[in-house]
């Protein structure tokens, strides 16, 4: 079977989170999780007048460490992440390509001036998590509004979500082992 590795960026923290996120996202992938480090400076993506990494930055260097074609890439970032035309990224994956990047930082809940809600944070890093590696598999944005392909461009749009794909959506990806 296929891996998921998972690559801790800027990531304060034990594995706990990394390896409880990739025995989820194999229930719903046909991937086997593995943790591995990311292999890169990170920094080299950061936009220091912005404060923010650049995302399509990191992609790129998690590309550079793709071994085989059926694999897939998630890092998984502890830092605020964007693109040039956008204020801010929850994540961004390359469709139909082996690399997904996604960020934790606006998914917690202190973010926003709220109290810290763990397991608030993690159900959205999961569902997130599920939205950039469907895009690796093809998957464009869906129109039901629970649906994990489901765009998003504010954190209250994941909460109405689920971490899983709707039936169309499942089609485009094949089942888990």
């Amino acid at each position: 079977m296929p891996y998921l590795d998972l690559v801790p960026i800027l990531l304060d923290g034990s594995t706990d989170l990394l390896e409880r996120l990739g025995n989820d996202l194999a229930r719903t992938f046909p991937l086997t999780p593995q943790i591995r480090p990311a292999g890169f400076e990170a920094d080299m993506a950061l936009n220091a007048d912005r404060a923010q990494y650049n995302s399509s930055q990191l992609l790129a260097l998690l590309l550079d460490s793709a071994d085989k074609p059926e694999d897939r890439i998630l890092g998984v970032a502890g830092v605020d992440l964007f693109i040039p035309i956008l204020t801010f990224v929850f994540g961004e994956a390359q469709v139909y390509g082996p690399t997904a990047v996604v960020s934790i930082h606006r998914l917690r809940s202190e973010v926003y001036g709220l109290p810290p809600d763990p397991e608030r944070s993690y159900r959205r890093l999961l569902i997130e998590s599920v939205h950039e590696l469907g895009h690796t598999w093809g998957l464009l944005h869906c129109l039901r509004p629970d649906c994990a392909m489901h765009s998003s461009t504010y954190v209250e749009e994941i909460d109405l979500k689920t971490p899983t794909l709707c039936r169309s959506c499942r089609r485009a990806v094949p089942e888990p082992a």
